[in-house]
């Protein structure tokens, strides 16, 4: 069904606004380099029109905050065979993207800049080499959805290919155009689907049915207090709380402490709530509002009426757990900046009995 946005002035006598459109697909790209967040606020540019050696140029590459790798075309004249075909092949050139070539692009792309200092700088984290390119999307940008690319990139999803389509339509105004966007998929299934897999197709195996959790202990949230009232929890954008979302009741997770290692294995007890309406227990043995409650971290309190933003809390019946300074940490465990993943590589496999052996938990 093809995306298209009406939009209306609010007022007694709502006036329709006037479909327009820009001047070249090249202001768009110009835009997107300027404001990323027309993509996803949680996206870094890195490369822009970068040639792939097959005769082609690839619009533009970002990075995500695990170190997944985006590739972005813009549809332009083509026909929707035409650009997925492209954007496809151009997916197998950045596959076999090392950590060394992704750095000699953002040089190019920045006069020279450091990717790992940029990253760090955008993310507020180090960048881990062997986590960059481990998995990739593809977004096309175009200005219209017509059928057949509805269809192939339906088609293409479904057989886990992390693909989607960013629709933008302009609109005229006394005071200048307005953009407005809307994206195919969720962007959360396109990220997940990306998580999900190796970089390899040789790397993929069915998933084991155990799910990974990724717990930022920092300034913004505390182990202790998510071991004493039983949660786990995220927030800070879109790209981190939405993954919560995958998670059921009953679902089994390994909970990582990104810098310490997996510190406790859970079962699931409900729906991820936001932080203005998540409750628990007080020293009086009420129910609280949770933020009034926790004082460990400042679980982005400042965005609590942001939706998008908002700090979002899954109950947690913890099976074991251990301090953050008895953190198990192997070598060749699996570890993913995603809040919540499936993996599909024997590598996660390989983890989860591991920590089965380390947490004494064979089979409930």
């Amino acid at each position: 069904m093809p995306i298209r946005h009406s939009i209306w002035k609010v007022g007694r006598n709502p006036q329709p606004l006037n479909e327009s459109r820009l001047d070249s697909e090249a202001l768009l790209e110009d835009m997107i380099v300027a404001a990323p967040e027309i993509l996803s606020p949680e996206w870094m540019i890195i490369g822009r029109q970068e040639d792939t050696g097959h005769g082609g140029r690839i619009d533009l590459l970002a990075l995500a905050p695990d170190g997944a790798l985006i590739l972005i075309e813009l549809k332009r004249a083509r026909t929707p065979r035409e650009v997925v075909a492209q954007a496809l092949d151009y997916a197998s050139w950045a596959e076999s993207l090392e950590a060394d070539d992704l750095s000699r692009i953002y040089g190019r792309f920045s006069a020279g800049g450091d990717l790992g200092q940029a990253f760090r700088e955008r993310f507020g984290q180090l960048l881990d080499e062997d986590a960059l390119n481990q998995s990739h999307q593809i977004v096309i940008v175009a200005s219209a959805l017509d059928a057949a690319s509805e269809r192939i990139v339906g088609y293409l999803n479904r057989r886990d290919i992390a693909i989607n389509v960013l629709c933008f339509q302009v609109f005229e105004t006394p005071d200048g155009p307005l953009l407005s966007r809307a994206w195919l998929h969720d962007p959360v299934e396109t990220q997940v689907a990306a998580s999900t897999s190796g970089r390899r197709a040789s790397e993929k195996e069915p998933w084991n049915g155990e799910y990974y959790a990724s717990f930022g202990h920092s300034e913004a949230r505390s182990w202790p207090e998510a071991v004493e009232h039983g949660f786990i929890s995220a927030g800070g954008g879109a790209w981190y709380s939405g993954t919560l979302n995958m998670l059921e009741p009953g679902d089994r997770i390994w909970v990582k402490a990104p810098g310490f290692g997996f510190v406790g294995v859970g079962r699931v007890r409900g729906a991820p709530v936001p932080a203005a309406e998540y409750e628990l227990s007080g020293q009086d043995g009420t129910l609280q509002p949770a933020l009034e409650v926790l004082r460990g971290g400042h679980y982005h309190r400042q965005f609590e009426a942001d939706p998008e933003k908002s700090e979002y809390f899954v109950p947690v019946d913890w099976l074991e757990t251990v301090p953050l300074e008895r953190a198990i940490n192997e070598v060749g465990l699996f570890g993913n900046q995603n809040t919540v993943c499936a993996p599909k590589t024997p590598k996660w496999r390989h983890t989860v009995e591991r920590l089965k052996m380390h947490f004494s938990l064979q089979d409930e």
